[in-house]
């Protein structure tokens, strides 16, 4: 079983969060895509995170379009992992 988050990891820069939702609207239903970007410039880190509407959703996505070229670069798709908290601040 696969979670509904996904993460996109080599997206070209140039891509924009409805291109994600389009790329990944062909395998369900998406509930929200999000490319990354730097907060100063506004350019893509290239990578985004897209939810889908279920599991078998996520599934055929990662299926679909895990190494598959897009803008001359193969993205990467898999489930998201859990974010990680990093305080980076000492303990007391």
């Amino acid at each position: 079983m696969v979670g509904t988050k996904l993460y996109c990891g080599n997206l070209g820069y140039n891509i924009s969060s409805s291109d994600l939702e389009i790329l990944f609207a062909k395998y369900g239903v998406v509930h929200g895509a999000k490319v990354i970007t730097d907060r100063e410039t506004g350019r893509s880190k290239g990578f985004g995170f897209v939810e889908m509407s279920n599991d078998t959703a996520a599934q055929s996505a990662i299926a679909g379009l895990n190494n598959m070229e897009h803008e001359g670069r193969p993205i990467t798709v898999n489930e998201a992992r859990p974010r990680v908290n990093h305080n980076g601040g000492r303990l007391g």
